[in-house]
């Protein structure tokens, strides 16, 4: 049987529809269950909404593939297009989960988003970051420190992308590798 990996998608929780934040992360929601991945999200409004309605709209989709890790008690909190809430009563400490995912695409965002990239940058994960807005503009292309996380991966860093497209693409060639490393 095949991995499915989760792949988690953060960013501005405020961000309104028909913005090109939150178009993009409709995209990318789509075109990650296209190619077999799990959503992953923290489940609420802006990019997470739409990662997790882009998702849904994907032929692939599968009821199931859209989970949403949320900061309070009640899992009503959740979009309406999350299959799997799941309560965590653990405020923004979640995050620490949500960075948690076989890798994190970051699409904007404030504080929280940058918690998200921290965790996930601490925990060994594959990062891309969007370039444009917020966190995950400052950060396209960059290490978040001087150490060497991965001997075997030289070019580590937070790897940057335009859009969706190259997202996919840039799973498609670092995704295993990092898995194989944070797995050891």
């Amino acid at each position: 049987m095949k991995t499915r990996f989760k792949i988690s998608v953060i960013g501005d929780g405020d961000v309104e529809q028909d913005t090109s934040q939150y178009i993009l992360a409709y995209e990318l929601g789509k075109k990650l269950v296209d190619h077999g991945y799990y959503v992953v999200s923290g489940g609420r409004g802006g990019v997470m909404e739409a990662v997790s309605k882009g998702a849904h709209n994907s032929e692939q989709y599968e009821c199931g593939c859209v989970i949403g890790y949320l900061m309070g008690h009640d899992a009503s909190e959740a979009n309406e297009w999350v299959d799997v809430g799941v309560p965590t009563g653990l405020g923004h400490m979640r995050n620490a989960i949500v960075a948690q995912s076989d890798a994190v695409i970051a699409v904007g965002g404030s504080a929280g988003t940058l918690s998200e990239i921290c965790f996930a940058w601490i925990f060994g994960r594959l990062v891309i970051a969007i370039e444009g807005e917020g966190w995950a503009g400052r950060l396209a292309g960059q290490c978040l420190d001087e150490r060497v996380r991965y001997r075997d991966i030289p070019d580590d860093c937070i790897y940057r992308a335009k859009n969706a497209e190259e997202v996919i693409q840039l799973l498609n060639e670092h995704l295993e590798t990092y898995v194989k490393q944070y797995s050891k």
